[in-house]
């Protein structure tokens, strides 16, 4: 029994000693691959450009006793108004809405029925005050916008990009000399969105026309985040 026990205990000496070989340095591991430094920066990039595309609504109610009577009526006005819309050079002619509904005197009598029909239209800059011109003259009683933008918007906004880049290189190279560091490869791009924002500087337009419209200037603004690393 006693011989039993002795060999017993030798086996869980041996067991042990082999477990303490086979454990890996963690704190060695850790330490030898030190996390890299890095520096991150925000960047903006700015594009003007004079809008060249603007979008509007023309619209025509009509008001007649009955609402049958009203809608055709209000029919007929649309068409006229839609066809003078694009001989006056209008694109993307959409309807926007339909709508009838009565209309009574002091709240309580029905005095008859008023029909809406409104479409949107795009044109160039240039051809908008003809537009509106037109399409009142058909008989559009309601006009709203312009809407204006470029239409080489996504082409403005990579340019914006690239300078967004650019400002971002500029701050990084002056903070890792201030820190007497120097700079290495981008490690991560974020990019945050933006909308064109109008400047409102006068473009020159035919003081001739009826109708003026001045589209000034808009800046499409690109801001990014961008991590270096460093040397």
């Amino acid at each position: 029994m006693k011989r039993l026990l002795l060999a017993v205990a030798a086996g869980l000496t041996v067991v042990a000693m082999a477990g303490a070989v086979g454990l890996p340095d963690l704190a060695g591991a850790q330490d030898a691959a030190p996390a890299e430094d890095t520096l991150t920066v925000s960047g903006v990039g700015i594009v003007k450009a004079v809008p060249d595309e603007a979008q509007m609504s023309f619209g025509v109610e009509t008001r007649r006793p009955t609402a049958q009577a009203a809608v055709a009526a209000n029919a007929d006005a649309m068409r006229k108004v839609i066809n003078a819309l694009r001989q006056a050079g209008a694109r993307e002619i959409a309807t926007q809405w339909v709508s009838v509904y009565p209309f009574t005197q002091e709240g309580v009598t029905i005095e008859g029925y008023s029909a809406s029909n409104s479409v949107s239209a795009v044109s160039d800059v240039d051809d908008a005050p003809g537009l509106i011109d037109a399409a009142a003259e058909a008989g559009a009683n309601q006009v709203s916008g312009p809407g204006l933008s470029s239409s080489n918007a996504e082409a403005l906004y990579r340019q914006a990009l690239a300078k967004a880049v650019a400002d971002a290189r500029l701050r990084a190279e002056a903070l890792a000399k201030a820190a007497g560091r120097s700079l290495g490869e981008i490690t991560a791009i974020v990019e945050g969105g933006a909308q064109p924002v109008p400047v409102y500087r006068a473009a020159a337009m035919d003081s001739a026309a009826s109708t003026p419209i001045v589209p000034g200037q808009q800046e499409t603004t690109a801001t990014i985040s961008v991590t270096f690393s460093l040397r």
